[in-house]
């Protein structure tokens, strides 16, 4: 033997085996084979609910509101961590949490909200009403409805419901000088709130109109969705008809199905806290699996 070879290093046994042996048990070779096997089972799996837990999770689009580039039925997965290192950029794709109802379940006895008329039932968001609301816009998140509630300290503040078999109805709710939640002003709630997948138009400090179909920011044209025409005239579309400023710390954000979206348009913003990250891998359908979004060269569309 050449006294140069080196000697094969001994694979050395699992974990959980040489642990045992320390403790003076001895097992079969086929046992601790066996026991190797479940190490690396409990391995990979615990490797892949940390990375759908904390660097990725996968979703399945159900609607048509960002057709042709994300189709219903289409699965990807989403990066959720690339957000906490840059500032998402105006022309891609997002996720985030966008709420869907907000429905009153208690009003506390001789609070502002019981003193104002606001009863258990009522609608405060719900995606339908797109008028309904606080202080005459609509609620996209609960930390817009608080911001709202802690910016009317000492004032009063229109809670626009809709009251099941009645319709619509506003309150005026005075709101106490010390206030910053729902709850400080006796209202008890239940929420539902569900991923969305949109194109981010408009970042905070930046102002967004769209104009003969046409998405202009700050007065110039938007590249990456020049080429697409975008509807105005849909009843309870409020935001970018006329020039509007997005507010620091949120997105403006629009469907690429343009004719038919439920998006910014209709209810404004998305706070930066409820964004999820970037779809970045599509798995299915099979003929356009592969990388999206411009993740790995990949077309934004």
């Amino acid at each position: 033997m050449s006294p140069w070879r080196r000697k094969k290093k001994e694979k050395k046994p699992p974990l959980v085996v040489r642990l045992l042996r320390r403790r003076g048990i001895h097992l079969s070779p086929r046992a601790e084979w066996a026991l190797g096997w479940a190490e690396t089972i409990v391995e990979v799996g615990l490797i892949f609910w940390l990375t759908i837990t904390f660097v990725t999770v996968r979703m399945t689009v159900p609607t048509a509101s960002m057709n042709p580039t994300i189709a219903p039925g289409d699965s990807f997965f989403v990066d959720i961590l690339t957000y906490h290192f840059r500032k998402p950029a105006p022309g891609r794709v997002v996720v985030f949490w966008q709420l869907e109802e907000l429905q009153v379940t208690g009003v506390g006895p001789g609070s502002p909200a019981e003193r104002a008329g606001l009863r258990p039932g009522d609608w405060i968001t719900h995606t339908q009403y797109p008028m309904i609301g606080i202080g005459g816009e609509p609620v996209p998140s609960v930390r817009t409805a608080n911001r709202r509630v802690e910016a009317a300290q000492g004032r009063d503040l229109t809670v626009t419901v809709l009251r099941e078999g009645i319709g619509i109805q506003a309150f005026t709710v005075s709101v106490p000088a010390t206030a910053k939640t729902l709850g400080d002003l006796g209202i008890k709630y239940r929420t539902r709130k569900e991923r969305y997948v949109k194109r981010l138009i408009a970042v905070g400090g930046q102002t967004v109109q769209i104009v003969g179909g046409k998405v202009l920011i700050d007065g110039t044209p938007l590249a990456p969705v020049a080429g697409r025409t975008y509807w105005t005239q849909g009843p309870g579309m409020q935001y970018g008809i006329a020039p509007t400023l997005v507010p620091p710390g949120h997105y403006f954000v629009l469907g690429d199905n343009t004719m038919n979206s439920y998006d910014s348009r209709y209810w404004g913003f998305v706070p930066e806290e409820e964004l999820i990250g970037a779809p970045f891998f599509r798995v299915w359908p099979l003929p356009r699996f592969g990388p999206m979004n411009g993740y790995w060269w990949s077309s934004l569309f």
